[in-house]
C-alpha cells in the first residue's frame, strides 16, 4: 500500500531521483525520461476522458491503470534481481498486450479502410486521442532507447507499440467511426 503523507521530500533538489529499487539516478536519465513520458501519456488520457463516454471511457480507464503498471515496471531496473525484492515486482505481461490487440481489432472492424493519411483532429475526443498517440509513441521511442543500454521488459515495449495503434483507431472511432476523419491532402497549399 502506498502512503503519501508528505508530497515534497527535497531529495531531488540536486537533480537526482530514486528508482523503484532504491538506486539514485540523474533525473535526465533515459529511464526516468521513459517512465516520465509514460506518466505524461497517462495525463493525456485523463484529458481525453473528459470527452469520452460509455465503453470508450471504460477502456481508457483500463489503459490509465496499465500506464501506472508500466511506469512501475520501467522505474525498476535489474529485472534479473526481481526475486530478491522480497515482494512481487510489478511487470507488464503479454495478456495486457493481447487485450489491446483484441480491442483494436474490435474497434477497427467498424471502420472503412483508410485510403489517405488522416490529420490529427476532428472531434475534441479524437484530437485528444491523437495527442495520446503521439505522447505514447515518444514513450515507446525512449523505452526502446533504454533497451539498447539496459534490460527492459519486452512486454512493456510491445504494450507501448500497440498503445499508439489503439489511440489511432480510437481516434477514428471518436470521429463518427471514421466518417468525420480529416484527410491529408498532399501539397494542398502549394
Amino acid at each position: 500500500m502506498v502512503v503519501l503523507n508528505k508530497i515534497y521530500t527535497k531529495t531531488g533538489d540536486a537533480g537526482e531521483t530514486a528508482l523503484g529499487n532504491g538506486a539514485r539516478v540523474a533525473k535526465h536519465s533515459v529511464r526516468v525520461s521513459a517512465y516520465g513520458t509514460v506518466d505524461e501519456a497517462n495525463a493525456c488520457v485523463g484529458l481525453a476522458r473528459l470527452h469520452a463516454t460509455g465503453e470508450l471511457d471504460r477502456l481508457l480507464g483500463l489503459i490509465q491503470n496499465d500506464l501506472f503498471d508500466l511506469g512501475a515496471d520501467l522505474c525498476r531496473p535489474d529485472m534479473e534481481k526481481d526475486g530478491e525484492a522480497g515482494y512481487p515486482v510489478l511487470r507488464m505481461v503479454d495478456a495486457q498486450v493481447a487485450r489491446l490487440e483484441a480491442e483494436i481489432d474490435e474497434m477497427n472492424a467498424k471502420l472503412e479502410p483508410l485510403r489517405s493519411f488522416i490529420l490529427p483532429g476532428g472531434s475534441a475526443l479524437a484530437a485528444q486521442l491523437h495527442l495520446c498517440r503521439t505522447v505514447s509513441r515518444r514513450a515507446e521511442r525512449l523505452t526502446v532507447e533504454l533497451a539498447t543500454m539496459e534490460a527492459v521488459n519486452q512486454a512493456a515495449v510491445k504494450y507501448l507499440n500497440r498503445l499508439s495503434d489503439w489511440f489511432f483507431v480510437a481516434g477514428r472511432i471518436a470521429n463518427d467511426d471514421g466518417k468525420a476523419d480529416i484527410l491529408w491532402v498532399p501539397g494542398a497549399n502549394r
